[in-house]
């Protein structure tokens, strides 16, 4: 950006002063300042927009890459599995094979138990009970419901009350 020195800075107002007056010059220079901050704000603004574009374009690509990465990799785990289960249906002859005929069980007995057993609820007020006082405080559990305001108040610095 200008390099201003003290120097030229002075120049500068020397000049004003002799152009513009010594009565209008405070209001000049006063809506200088206001107009430079506007501009600082706007460029400002703009250089916040640029990287947040930035920032979203290296997200899309880092989203790219992993997207590929889980692609790829499910791809792979459906081939192995694929090629698992083609080893399994096809090794009917071998004796030591997984799926062989000559180890298989009957698993009907099983599967009709598991299909029709649920376990039992968990009753959370029960366990919310169970739970130590001094471990609420600390984790900050609320024990009492209280509005909005009455929480503002209650957590209000002492010099403000």
């Amino acid at each position: 950006m200008i390099d201003f020195g003290i120097d030229k800075l002075a120049l500068i107002g020397a000049v004003a002063l002799i152009v513009i007056g010594p009565e209008r010059l405070p209001k000049v220079a006063r809506t200088v300042g206001v107009l430079l901050g506007k501009a600082q704000r706007y460029v400002s603004q703009v250089q916040a927009e640029v990287n947040r574009s930035m920032e979203l374009e290296e997200l899309q690509k880092m989203k790219a890459g992993i997207q590929d990465a889980a692609q790829s990799v499910e791809q792979t785990v459906r081939h192995e599995l694929n090629a698992t289960e083609s080893a399994l249906s096809g090794g009917e002859g071998d004796p030591n094979a997984i799926g062989s005929s000559a180890y298989s069980h009957d698993f009907g007995s099983y599967n009709s138990f598991t299909s029709s057993y649920q376990p039992p609820r968990k009753n959370w007020r029960l366990k919310r009970g169970a739970t130590p006082l001094w471990y609420k405080q600390r984790q900050g559990v609320r024990r009492h419901v209280q509005s909005g305001a009455a929480r503002v108040a209650r957590f209000r610095p002492p010099g403000l009350r």
